[in-house]
């Protein structure tokens, strides 16, 4: 008995590794489907963008209107990104530039491979707004994002 006893001991020891690594796993998943979608503000908020992979994490906000929101944004990447955050005007405008630098505009920053900007925007009203780095090819291989914001209760 006491031999059949130790043949189950690793076999049980792996079931429960397996278990406790899936439930670890789901509620990390869950914590992060939790803060895409939760919504922040009215106020003052600051948010993180991390760029890893020419990918924006999180790629998708919710704002309450009435809120100002600090983008602290982080590149992960070994080359320059941009986050730019506007109306379609300002988008058109980046399109067809190709600065690997902006002056401190509100919604605009750049930032070096393996480093950290700061900008701000102040979301005043319901809709949809976009983010997007357009140093070429950048966009078109998915590095867009939007705020939706939404009425403050």
């Amino acid at each position: 008995m006491s031999v059949l006893r130790r043949r189950r001991a690793p076999l049980f020891a792996a079931i429960v590794a397996t278990v406790v690594t899936y439930a670890i796993s789901s509620a990390v998943q869950a914590s992060a489907a939790d803060r895409e979608s939760a919504t922040v503000g009215p106020g003052h908020v600051t948010v993180v963008v991390d760029m890893e992979h020419s990918r924006f994490v999180p790629d998708r906000l919710r704002v309450r209107e009435g809120t100002v929101v600090t983008f602290e944004v982080v590149n992960h990447d070994p080359i320059h990104h941009e986050f730019v955050l506007g109306d379609d005007d300002v988008h058109r405008a980046h399109e067809r530039g190709s600065e690997l630098l902006h002056p401190p505009v509100p919604g605009e920053v750049s930032t070096g491979p393996n480093e950290a900007g700061m900008t701000f925007y102040a979301f005043e009203e319901p809709g949809t707004i976009q983010f997007a780095c357009h140093l070429p090819g950048h966009a078109e291989y998915g590095m867009t994002g939007e705020v939706e914001v939404v009425p403050s209760p």
